[in-house]
């Protein structure tokens, strides 16, 4: 049942994209995470370990309390629906894929979709910026709670969920949340061990290239986290260019690897390039829901 749940959410979403006239679960998140730290913040590990057990503790307790009410419900397939409509606000396909299409006409919206500091940005900068942000949020914003989702249901999408959003609002090494943030950013790295490496495995194949297949594991493993480099690893491979190196965060120029060996120089067609995983993405769901409804 988790398996058809998780095939038709990823539509739900593909078609409609983010409830937008609703107030989304991540945000909720968010506005806990930010009134933690604005009452509790302390230069501690303990600290934020509080903050990621009691968001994790709350986000589960709301979500099983979903699925036990969706269970009262006889119908099967009333039930399949509902929790396919809620497990949908955890993936974020559609508005990914637009926001990283939407560069190749604004440009200047890349500080949107990335952390690093964008004011001096070049083209190719910008267009590089926004397939890395691409590939690895095909992780963090797809695969992965697809993954978790067809293992323990919506329970499981949004427990990861919550951990997600703790590693993108206070996992970062800087001196407010080097400490504060690092048993979040753990527990992030921790979940998404498994979902990067098959979210690489699954670009690679679907890209149709074998080089990225072989090699991706060889070019990640030099990024500071144990699994975005992988992903985007792997569409640079794939694609043909070269993704990484030196990065500027708040004001610091951070030293980072380069990922792939293809052209340096990234223009809007590699964007358009990388965003073609959708089209075949889409067909592989659409398969394993055919044969999930078959069988």
């Amino acid at each position: 049942m988790f398996i058809k749940i998780g095939l038709f959410a990823y539509l739900i979403d593909r078609v409609f994209g983010e409830f937008s006239s609703k107030r989304h679960p991540v945000v909720y998140m968010g506005d806990y995470i930010k009134w933690f730290e604005d009452n509790f913040y302390r230069d501690s590990i303990l600290r934020g370990a509080i903050l990621t057990v009691t968001l994790i503790l709350i986000t589960f307790l709301a979500s099983h309390s979903i699925t036990i009410y969706i269970d009262y419900m006889q119908n099967i397939y009333i039930q399949i629906f509902l929790f396919s409509i809620v497990a949908s606000t955890t993936i974020s396909s559609k508005m990914l894929y637009d926001s990283v299409k939407d560069i190749t006409k604004n440009p200047k919206n890349i500080r949107y979709l990335v952390s690093r500091d964008t004011e001096d940005l070049t083209k190719s900068d910008i267009n590089k910026s926004a397939i890395e942000s691409y590939a690895e949020n095909l992780s963090d914003g797809v695969i992965a709670p697809m993954f978790y989702l067809m293992l323990f249901g919506i329970d499981g999408a949004f427990i990861y969920k919550s951990i997600n959003t703790l590693d993108s609002m206070v996992g970062y090494r800087n001196s407010r949340y080097e400490n504060f943030g690092k048993f979040s950013a753990k527990v992030d790295d921790i979940a998404n061990y498994i979902p990067a490496r098959i979210t690489a495995i699954i670009i690679s194949i679907l890209m149709f290239n074998r080089k990225a297949l072989l090699n991706f594991y060889r070019y990640g493993k030099k990024h500071n986290s144990p699994n975005a480099g992988l992903p985007i690893s792997a569409m640079a491979l794939a694609i043909d260019i070269r993704l990484g190196g030196d990065t500027k965060y708040f004001g610091e120029l951070k030293k980072k690897s380069y990922f792939g060996d293809g052209k340096n120089n990234i223009e809007e067609s590699d964007i358009l390039k990388a965003l073609t995983f959708r089209k075949k993405f889409d067909l592989l769901i659409a398969l394993l829901l055919i044969f999930s409804l078959i069988i």
